[in-house]
């Protein structure tokens, strides 16, 4: 922790009256994965919903494709989107989305910014959450930590190491986000193919004994086409 740094020094860690809430809403850019962008788009639609109850403005900025087609068709609010995102992204694909985040939130366009995304629990499940990325919250002090924090001389300045600090933060957490996101959209996506062929090999095994059957039954008519003619021969 800092030593005399209050929040006044950092706008990434003040906390003001929430007049419009920023969402960072994270989906695919394909589909053919199952629920995995329904279920992530209907629960940013929800938490919208309830932002707007408590009388705030809500505006996306959008990741992927899925979400942001689905925006401009039920509710045009998208402040900004990003498709075509690799699929091992890096501090530096990040950037730009990190950058318009933090601008806005530091010159008050945005009081509170969320990230809406699919966190990866296991491979059969996969969960949407709601996470608050700005304002950050300080983890409250220890006697020991004020203690060592005294020790220290910061260079250039506190609030330089601060906002820096802040930054890297802020773009971890939307990194983490995208990896949890991606790493669940390849796990919905492998159990929705798997779904699809034991669907496609029941259906195949149901079309070939109907097959069989009408076959069958075929080559009966015709036998008994066959001997019903010799019979009337005879």
């Amino acid at each position: 922790r800092l030593p005399n740094v209050e929040s006044d020094l950092s706008p990434l860690i003040q906390i003001r009256p929430v007049k419009r809430v920023g969402i960072l809403l994270i989906t695919a850019d394909r589909g053919l994965a199952g629920g995995f962008n329904a279920n992530v788009i209907r629960q940013a639609a929800s938490f919208m919903r309830e932002k707007r109850r408590e009388g705030a403005e809500v505006e996306v900025i959008a990741v992927g494709k899925k979400g942001r087609d689905w925006l401009l068709r039920y509710d045009p609010v998208v402040r900004a989107e990003f498709i075509a995102m690799p699929d091992n992204p890096t501090s530096y694909d990040v950037a730009p989305i990190t950058r318009i985040l933090i601008d806005d939130f530091s010159q008050l366009y945005f009081d509170e910014i969320y990230t809406v995304f699919t966190d990866f629990i296991n491979t059969i499940r996969q969960e949407p959450v709601v996470h608050r990325l700005l304002p950050i919250v300080p983890a409250e002090p220890t006697e020991a930590s004020m203690t060592m924090a005294a020790d220290y001389i910061f260079e250039p300045s506190p609030e330089a190491v601060l906002n820096q600090v802040l930054y890297s933060f802020t773009e971890v957490q939307v990194l983490q986000g995208l990896y949890e996101s991606i790493a669940s959209e390849h796990s919905a996506r492998m159990v929705a193919m798997r779904n699809a062929t034991d669907a496609a090999g029941e259906l195949i095994d149901t079309l070939t004994l109907t097959y069989n059957k009408a076959r069958q039954e075929g080559i009966t008519n015709e036998l008994m086409d066959i001997i019903g003619g010799t019979a009337a021969i005879s």
